[in-house]
């Protein structure tokens, strides 16, 4: 008697943790580490039969710098934000322990192209987030390689031009990162669902997981 072969789109696990999407824009002042000015996520969860859905949860605010790290012309010309538009915005701490609190409850992992950015921006500030801070990630970029093993480049640009997505008209704007980033997730974990190799969320983590820099013990059962 044989059995039936697992699929990844039937794995509870999958179907019970909210894939927070998350992106940073920083400043990278010279003697310093980078700086978040902006910072936007976007929940998404897998509905069996229809793939990952974002769930209508989304958070997108501006961050005011330090000053040591004001936002430079460079940044203006690649993002559009200027350092007016920052001038009275919160403080990252602030920010990200609103964040934090609000973040959605229950199984989480954060997802990020070119995930270690994200996990060192979160464990600067990992006494006003803790949770996220001690979230595991999954990066995109890892799991297009593993996926994908023969695509001439595996950055934002090159992975939306490869797999046709559509182009966010704000490209380098957080949450316009966060929603290309959901529609390229989409896309590899359906072609994840293909591949016998991948059967369920730990097979993904596997492959394309970055650990928390603040590890939490409830987040182990993802690896």
């Amino acid at each position: 008697m044989t059995s039936t072969p697992v699929r990844l789109a039937e794995d509870p696990a999958l179907a019970a943790t909210t894939l927070l999407v998350i992106d940073f824009e920083a400043t990278t002042p010279a003697g310093h580490r980078p700086q978040p000015v902006e910072v936007a996520a976007l929940a998404v969860r897998h509905v069996p039969g229809r793939g990952p859905q974002p769930t209508g949860w989304s958070y997108q605010t501006l961050i005011r710098p330090p000053a040591f790290a004001p936002v430079t012309s460079m940044m203006t010309r690649t993002t559009g934000i200027r350092p007016e538009d920052v001038a009275d915005a919160r403080t990252v701490d602030q920010v990200l322990a609103e964040l934090d609190a609000t973040a959605p409850a229950g199984p989480l992992l954060l997802v990020a192209q070119h995930a270690p950015v994200e996990a060192s921006l979160l464990y600067d500030h990992r006494a006003h987030c803790p949770r996220l801070a001690s979230t595991a990630l999954l990066d995109t970029r890892l799991l297009a390689k593993a996926l994908h093993p023969d695509l001439p480049g595996y950055g934002l640009d090159a992975l939306i031009t490869g797999f046709g997505l559509p182009r966010p008209a704000d490209r380098h704007r957080a949450l316009a990162d966060c929603e290309v980033t959901a529609l390229l997730l989409r896309r590899l974990l359906t072609d994840a669902a293909r591949c016998s190799s991948y059967t369920s969320l730990a097979d993904l983590v596997a492959v394309a997981g970055r650990p928390a820099k603040s590890s939490a013990a409830d987040q182990h059962a993802l690896f």
